[in-house]
């Protein structure tokens, strides 16, 4: 069986947001402007509460179905911003008012959005 590509993972981490009933997921190829990862997966989220599920089901579902784990995590869904890096995808799930702060998309508006997901 062919080992599933990056943005394969990418669109699984999409699904599961999207299960979890998280918003505005954007997933961004930034393969052509730099080196530190292929894909960016953004999502907001309604609580802490949520921000933790989804956390931990994104966690249960690469280690075992495809037996990744995070390289590293950063921030708490207390702090309203959680980073979760699996090398090629980096995944950052941020409350509303701390996605409006750092404004990813904008400082990465050289990658191309492959999905948005209100």
């Amino acid at each position: 069986m062919e080992q599933p590509s990056s943005q394969d993972f990418a669109r699984v981490i999409v699904d599961t947001l999207s299960d979890l009933k998280g918003e505005d997921i954007v997933l961004m190829d930034l393969r052509d402007i730099t080196i530190i990862t292929d894909y960016f997966v953004i999502c907001t989220s309604d609580n802490e509460r949520q921000a933790r599920a989804m956390v931990e089901k994104i966690n249960e579902k690469m280690k075992h179905e495809y037996g990744l784990r995070s390289v590293r995590a950063e921030g708490e869904a207390s702090g309203g911003w959680v980073l979760m890096d699996y090398g090629d995808v980096v995944v950052h799930i941020f409350s509303e008012e701390q996605r409006e702060y750092y404004d990813l998309e904008g400082l990465w508006q050289e990658g191309r959005v492959l999905l948005r997901m209100q």
